[in-house]
């Protein structure tokens, strides 16, 4: 008989996985039981930082009080409808996240994977009857190096081998152009060109944050293109880069945001294709849908997560406390760090490779009590809980530097 996992140790129940689950993951060899706030604390009883936060789905931290607090209070009453019927919670849910984001329809989702797929959809849609372009003729103009997630129109536009290699034939229909070239996507725009679909910073790639005037110089072109410009804000939105959505930083109002990861709070999958009445006015009945997307337990956590944010509280936590990662990361350049690139709580910090690899720097932070992740070569991405203190930032900061600067 299989014993009960709080039994078992982490590395019995990391042996226990690799026959039954699909290794589509690599995680660090951590097994994470409990959690609150910053902290997460193992089977054994190990307590450690989160550095990371489930790459920002967890926003306000593990099991914030206001959040949960909503999520039981609408698991007494209602958690599905589907949406065949009408629920008490979409509509406050969608007026809210309309209002916060400046934009005036809402589509709901689950995954951020989803919502852009959505987003693809109705801008194709929008090309069409709107725009004009002849049928199945409608082009998006995406960044190399994005990441917008893995379903298989998705990767038809990765730039990334392992993102892409044993899953074609792909999805035609997609330009991809450099990123934070302005030149280059003016030259990829043309009549059949739907919209314009990039990460206002792109997470997966290192946190790139693309020059000044990028975002603007975005919305302008499409405007004089006449195409739509679509913001996949999944990661960098709602609060994590000291503002509300990153665009925010150019003054920039997309035509589509793509929301997801902390919009659920970190307790259920909550995304949202937001946009312009007369954009997502193009879906009619039947022809988009998800059983889950806008359920009433979604609704009323998303719900609550607006509410958060509507005090600023948290955007001005990220601004203030990003001051002090951006400084702290440059006072390592030189002693491990080669470069790092930061906006608000969220960093992407390139480490020396005679040191170690992103992963080895990761596994050597876990063992410190920090929680962090590689992506590519030696990047790590420090993405904490916007409800870190000043003191347990500076003390993440003050390990980094210990594990750079000592012996492997």
């Amino acid at each position: 008989m299989t014993a009960p996992a709080r039994t078992r140790s982490s590395a019995d129940l990391i042996l226990a996985e690799a026959p039954v689950l699909a290794h589509n993951y690599h995680p660090l060899p951590v097994v994470v039981a409990r959690a609150e706030g910053t902290w997460v604390e193992d089977v054994e009883g190990r307590r450690y930082l989160d550095m990371l936060a489930g790459y920002s789905a967890l926003n306000f931290g593990h099991r914030h009080p206001v959040l949960i607090e909503a999520a039981h209070r609408q698991l007494d009453q209602l958690t599905l409808t589907s949406r065949a019927f009408h629920n008490d919670r979409l509509a406050q849910f969608a007026e809210s996240l309309a209002e916060l984001t400046g934009l005036d329809m809402v589509l709901p989702m689950n995954t951020g994977a989803e919502a852009v797929e959505s987003a693809i959809k109705v801008a194709r849609k929008w090309a069409y009857e709107v725009k004009g372009v002849a049928p199945d003729r409608a082009t998006i103009v995406v960044a190399a190096d994005n990441f917008h997630g893995r379903t298989t129109t998705i990767v038809s536009f990765s730039t990334d081998d392992t993102a892409r290699t044993g899953f074609g034939p792909f999805t035609p229909g997609f330009r991809i152009v450099p990123y934070n070239d302005l030149a280059a996507l003016e030259a990829a725009v043309d009549e059949t060109t739907a919209a314009v679909l990039i990460e206002p910073i792109q997470g997966e790639a290192g946190v790139v944050i693309p020059d000044d005037g990028y975002l603007a110089g975005v919305r302008e072109l499409t405007r004089r293109a006449g195409c739509l410009f679509i913001a996949d804000e999944i990661q960098s939105g709602l609060g994590r880069t000291g503002r509300t959505l990153a665009v925010e930083h150019e003054s920039v109002v997309p035509d589509m945001l793509l929301l997801g990861k902390a919009l659920g709070g970190g307790i259920v999958p909550v995304s949202a294709v937001v946009a312009r009445r007369d954009v997502l006015a193009v879906l009619r009945p039947g022809e988009h849908g998800s059983t889950f997307g806008g359920n009433p337990l979604a609704a009323a956590v998303g719900s609550a997560v607006v509410g958060l944010l509507e005090t600023g509280e948290f955007q001005r936590r990220a601004a203030e406390l990003g001051v002090v990662l951006r400084d702290g990361l440059a006072s390592l350049v030189g002693k491990g760090v080669v470069d790092f690139r930061a906006r608000g709580l969220w960093a992407g910090v390139d480490i020396d490779p005679a040191i170690g690899t992103g992963r080895e720097i990761s596994e050597r932070l876990m063992r410190e009590g920090i929680l962090v992740k590689d992506t590519h070569g030696s990047t790590i991405r420090l993405a904490p809980p916007l409800t870190i203190t000043g003191e347990e930032l500076r003390s993440a900061l003050v390990t980094l530097e210990k594990v750079l600067t000592q012996e492997a």
